[in-house]
């Protein structure tokens, strides 16, 4: 019988799939896109990882939230950085949530206030997947708009206090599937990780349009 871990992987692969290949995320890692499309990308990462990591304090103490809620992760303070290189000092004053954005962090804020193991769905989809394919976008965004490598503009993608990311990875997927909940309920964790991606997606396309290519 498959671990929790890989029934979420496995079950949630076609969704990440397309969240991965929308063609916002195409274009902005094939170099078409200029550094504005990045940096309002960068500005909808920082509602998402607010909603993410406001409640950590509160959920510290929970039995199943509680043990993801590593500090090494946060990015709210990288985030910050970046920003504040991309958009100047004053960055906190333009900032706005596309429509898709909100949807996506009131759906976290939800889910930290009422259910933690939905919670811990939407954690496990971005910080996961923030260590995996955050990297190629690190190294896309240094080489097309010369941010210093590892330095302000990617720092978001910077775990310093992670030494080893696959050992840290299968730690995490270990507390996974530690997971005390009946088959039930780690169906609607699946179906919330599921839900996680297509938020994603949504976000992805949303900026799309707002930068579309010119044909």
């Amino acid at each position: 019988m498959d671990s929790f871990s890989a029934l979420i992987r496995t079950a949630s692969h076609e969704q990440h799939t397309e969240a991965e290949s929308s063609t916002f995320m195409s274009d902005l890692l094939g170099g078409r896109l200029g550094v504005e499309a990045y940096a309002r990308y960068t500005e909808q990462l920082w509602f998402v990882y607010a909603a993410l990591e406001a409640p950590a304090g509160r959920l510290a103490a929970d039995p199943v939230a509680g043990p993801f809620l590593r500090p090494e992760l946060m990015r709210l303070p990288s985030l910050e950085r970046d920003l504040e290189h991309l958009r100047g000092p004053g960055w906190r004053t333009g900032l706005t949530a596309l429509p898709a954005t909100e949807t996506y962090a009131a759906r976290v804020r939800e889910c930290a206030e009422r259910w933690p193991a939905g919670y811990v769905a939407h954690h496990y989809t971005r910080y996961l997947g923030d260590l995996s394919g955050g990297q190629i976008i690190r190294d896309r965004a240094e080489r097309t708009w010369g941010f210093a490598r590892k330095g302000d503009g990617v720092r978001f993608y910077v775990f310093e206090e992670i030494a080893n990311p696959a050992a840290f990875k299968r730690e995490y997927r270990e507390l996974l599937d530690g997971v005390r909940a009946d088959d039930l309920e780690k169906q609607r964790v699946v179906a919330e990780c599921k839900r996680a991606f297509a938020l994603n997606t949504a976000l992805f396309r949303a900026l799309g349009e707002e930068f579309p290519l010119s044909a």
